[in-house]
């Protein structure tokens, strides 16, 4: 299989990568100055994050040779000890660290710009926040992904107000994972994608997760045409690696939509 063209970063994925550069380097500053007898580096800023190849992969985050992810971004802001959004507002549009001292939501991100009720106030929380399952399937946003064995790794909290507003219902929700680049600069690889599956009719120009026999999962635009029939389409303006694909009606009826993407660390 073709492997994907690596599209360059965005003017504002790389002002991420700087700003998270620069926390990166106060926290060297400031651990050296404690005198530390192991001042802090990229290799343990890695294996924080419990990542497989720990220096290498914050490396490629701090230069901007690939672009910050939410869940990238969760778990620097935890190992090096800042809130989301002042490395990338965009992705953090809305999202907070989990205080970690709220045993019960450690591996929990809140959504809608507001912070979680202090202490361990499990009734306020409920109240507030709506946890969406964050399973580990993958949807394509490239050639399909399938997915034969899936599980949930842990919670997202949204807050209720904030569904409310987008019309969406806890029990309707999902979070999954994008993979691939043919949908950027709209979804990056990795992202995070909230998924309403209670929006199933096909929509002009919104973003579905749809499934199919041979392709699997996929995360696409929908364009309707004239005639009334479907065309699946990337955002990304690679044509030739990312053409579109026209259906007929019989054929749009081979693809299952799961639901419409609603979120991806941001509005879209």
């Amino acid at each position: 299989m073709k492997k994907p063209i690596r599209t360059p970063l965005s003017a504002e994925q790389l002002a991420d990568a700087k700003r998270l550069t620069e926390i990166y380097k106060a926290r060297v500053r400031e651990s050296k100055a404690r005198g530390d007898a192991h001042p802090l580096n990229q290799a343990e800023v890695g294996e924080r994050c419990e990542w497989k190849s720990p220096q290498s992969t914050v490396s490629q985050y701090m230069t901007g040779k690939v672009a910050l992810n939410l869940e990238a971004l969760v778990k620097l802001s935890k190992a090096l000890d800042f809130e989301p959004y002042e490395v990338s507002p965009t992705l953090a549009a809305g999202i907070r660290r989990a205080n970690p001292g709220q045993s019960t939501l450690n591996q929990s991100i809140a959504a809608a710009n507001t912070p979680f009720p202090e202490g361990d106030d499990v009734e306020a929380i409920d109240d507030k926040y709506a946890f969406i399952p964050q399973y580990d399937a993958k949807a394509a946003a490239g050639l399909g992904s399938e997915n034969p064995y899936v599980e949930i790794r842990t919670t997202l909290a949204f807050k209720r107000d904030w569904l409310r507003v987008k019309g969406a219902s806890p029990q309707n929700l999902i979070v999954i994972y994008a993979d691939g680049e043919s949908m950027w600069p709209t979804i990056n690889d990795h992202d995070v994608l909230l998924i309403d599956r209670s929006k199933v009719e096909p929509t002009h120009k919104q973003i579905y997760v749809l499934v199919s026999a041979d392709k699997g999962a996929i995360v696409k635009r929908l364009i309707q045409t004239a005639t009334g029939s479907w065309i699946i389409r990337s955002d990304n303006t690679d044509n030739d690696e990312y053409p579109d694909q026209i259906l007929s009606r019989c054929e749009f009826n081979e693809h299952r939509i799961l639901g419409r993407v609603i979120w991806r660390g941001g509005d879209l």
